[in-house]
């Protein structure tokens, strides 16, 4: 993932309390919502700079790099009425040298920046062109580095918290147990989930934290068994992925007598990643919510045709940051953060997403269950997204 679990408060709010002050020495202007007011566009190239973490001594993140340029590229190549040059600049995956390559870049004329990765990154690129009235549309998933210049564009857990907890009410599935893992993380889900609750009308009937190992997982068990008989809960979310803690509680959950039927169970992440996780007895039957698979599917075919291969599965935000370059020059004539924010949905490579005016994103999701070790799509993704805020 886009580093996008990994939650360092402080220096990120110490980069956005830096920011504010050299917003304030300057003296700028901002738009609704705190960002650029953009530089008119219309009837001109619009120069965009790319920073990626080509050259960086992490194994991978040059594919990863590659394929979020074609997928960019690609984007450029699907658009009409809007001249696009792309710059690419390597950041090596260091947050030092993409500020670097940053200011270099708004030096050479960039109108807007897409990525960085990372969110150290994404952070030190905001504060370094804070002043240059340019935005940055990071890949970054990590909303503690949302908001003034800074955009990120990676899947968040409030965004499928929402789309989760809307469909759960909908469902009557109002009395949630929330499960998460005693870290950063998990609390940054938990955060995520109560909120999304308290906006549908669903009642957090408890809180449930474990550490993240079988022992802790283990002593969870009793505190979830009882809350769930002393308190009417119908629905469990758990804020694990395959790679954590979920396939062990998916085995234990009913062995030690949660019934999946009385007490749906739900994820914040995605259980068909990998698919063998689809084969857990404990997830039979279990929601979770995923990107629209028509459009996905339709994103990954033609990346193959243009490019060969498969993408990397990061590739579909480099495609979706294009999108909102072209997207909004196109219609507003500038790059804005006011200019961003003012689509009521830009066609993603995984369906339908928006920017929202505190530098997040908002996509159109489907919610799956699992039958028979299969995906079952069950609400499908909203072709337009609703009123601004949802």
């Amino acid at each position: 993932m886009i580093s996008a679990l990994s939650f360092a408060r402080k220096p990120f709010r110490l980069l956005i309390a830096l920011f504010a002050l050299a917003a304030l020495a300057a003296c700028q202007v901002v738009a609704p919502g705190g960002g650029a007011p953009g530089p008119r566009v219309s009837g001109q190239t619009i120069e965009v700079a790319m920073l990626l973490p080509y050259g960086s001594a992490n194994a991978g993140d040059d594919l990863v790099a590659r394929s979020l340029e074609n997928a960019a590229r690609m984007a450029i190549a699907e658009s009409a009425g809007v001249e696009i040059n792309l710059t690419v600049y390597n950041t090596a995956g260091n947050a030092s040298q993409a500020a670097a390559v940053a200011r270099q870049a708004v030096g050479a004329g960039a109108d807007v920046i897409i990525g960085p990765l990372r969110s150290d990154a994404a952070a030190a690129v905001g504060v370094a062109v804070a002043n240059n009235n340019v935005n940055v549309l990071s890949f970054s998933n990590n909303t503690e580095i949302a908001g003034g210049n800074v955009f990120v564009l990676g899947h968040t857990f409030q965004n499928t918290a929402r789309r989760m907890m809307s469909y759960a009410a909908a469902q009557g599935r109002n009395r949630v147990l929330i499960l998460h893992a005693r870290n950063l993380a998990g609390e940054v889900a938990r955060d995520a989930i109560q909120q999304s609750a308290a906006v549908r009308g669903v009642t957090v009937t408890g809180i449930v934290t474990y550490e993240f190992s079988q022992a802790g997982v283990v002593a969870a068990l009793p505190s979830v068994m009882s809350t769930v008989r002393s308190t009417d809960t119908n629905a469990l979310m758990m804020t694990a992925d395959a790679a954590g803690a979920l396939p062990l509680f998916a085995q234990l959950l009913p062995e030690n007598g949660l019934d999946t039927e009385v007490t749906r169970v739900m994820g914040l992440t995605r259980w068909d990643i990998p698919p063998q996780t689809l084969e857990l007895s404990g997830l039979q039957g279990g929601w979770f919510a995923l990107p629209d698979p028509g459009a996905a599917a339709s994103f990954n075919a033609r990346y193959g045709q243009a490019n060969g291969g498969v993408p990397h599965s990061l590739a579909a935000i480099g495609y979706d940051a294009m999108r909102a370059v072209v997207e909004t020059a196109a219609a507003q004539g500038r790059l804005g953060a006011a200019d961003l924010i003012a689509s009521p949905g830009f066609n993603g490579a995984n369906g339908v997403f928006r920017l929202r005016a505190d530098g997040t994103n908002e996509r159109a999701m489907a919610v799956a269950q699992v039958i028979d070790n299969q995906v079952a799509v069950i609400d499908p993704a909203p072709r337009r997204l609703g009123a601004a805020g949802f």
